[in-house]
């Protein structure tokens, strides 16, 4: 493939994205879904590292604290799932990432965010807050998913973080990937047995065929955009790749038949909009 394929291959991993969240979202047992799909992210990275060089002691660090921030990220997605709707829970998420990293930018990195990256924070805010507000003000009922939704966005912001700079301070940036699924995997799948016990076995095996089939698609997706990355411009694929919140929007209303679906798009189309200004203001 060549460079011209680049929208395509992006728009294809973004699709890909939103339909394997839609997947967890859909299974009964969501915390079950996430340890199949973290079973085939071990057996990837495992394969991988056999006939790639390892990333080296400097990356090891980056490769703890991701796998300690996605055990985090994971399990609250789960529950972000099993509380609240996908058109509005996957939004949120996706969407308060960008802002997060580029407020961490501005505040713990100090370096200044020029105007255009400040108006991208703002139109991005107020997409999310239209998402938050649709049905109205959210009572105590819809805290906790809205909670678990935006926290899932912070994490996603730091294990993002984290793996730019992993990949950076590695020696091989294919030993880093497998390595990191190869840790994430291990990590997520550890901390779910200690909490699921002797009741996750017999879970995993009455959702295998989805939790499988979400895995292969989130490491599809994954690949693609590292391969786009190789030879496209690097902020129109971050653009391109967020077009997986009006994907996600699309399919509650459509596929999951779930309520609001025209404020839920156009709020998840202003989150979107605003990643794409913020990514062409760096």
């Amino acid at each position: 493939m060549t460079e011209s394929a680049v929208p395509a291959v992006v728009l294809a991993a973004a699709l890909l994205h939103a339909v394997w969240n839609a997947l967890v979202h859909g299974v009964r047992d969501h915390v079950a879904g996430v340890a199949l799909m973290n079973l085939v992210f071990v057996a990837f990275g495992a394969t991988l590292a056999l006939f790639v060089a390892p990333p080296g002691a400097a990356a090891l660090p980056y490769l703890l604290g991701s796998s300690v921030l996605q055990v985090g990220y994971q399990l609250l997605l789960a529950r972000a799932y099993r509380l609240g709707d996908f058109g509005q829970m996957y939004p949120i998420a996706r969407g308060t990432s960008p802002a997060v990293v580029a407020l961490l930018a501005a505040t713990v990195l100090h370096h200044p965010m020029p105007a255009g990256q400040v108006a991208a924070v703002v139109v991005i805010s107020l997409g999310l807050a239209g998402l938050a507000l649709v049905g109205g003000l959210p009572g105590r009922a819809r805290l906790p998913a809205l909670g678990a939704a935006v926290g899932n966005g912070v994490l996603i912001a730091g294990y993002t973080v984290m793996d730019a700079g992993g990949v950076r301070a590695a020696s091989s940036a294919a030993g880093y990937i497998a390595w990191m699924f190869v840790l994430q995997g291990l990590a997520v799948l550890t901390a779910i047995t200690a909490v699921r016990g002797r009741t996750l076995l017999p879970a995993m095996r009455r959702g295998r065929a989805i939790g499988v089939l979400g895995g292969l698609m989130s490491l599809t997706a994954y690949g693609l955009v590292v391969w786009a990355q190789t030879v496209g411009d690097l902020p129109t694929i971050a653009a391109l790749r967020e077009t997986s919140i009006v994907i996600a929007a699309l399919i509650g209303t459509l596929v999951l038949r779930e309520r609001l679906g025209t404020m839920r798009l156009a709020a998840s189309a202003t989150v979107l909009s605003g990643i794409a200004l913020l990514e062409f203001a760096h």
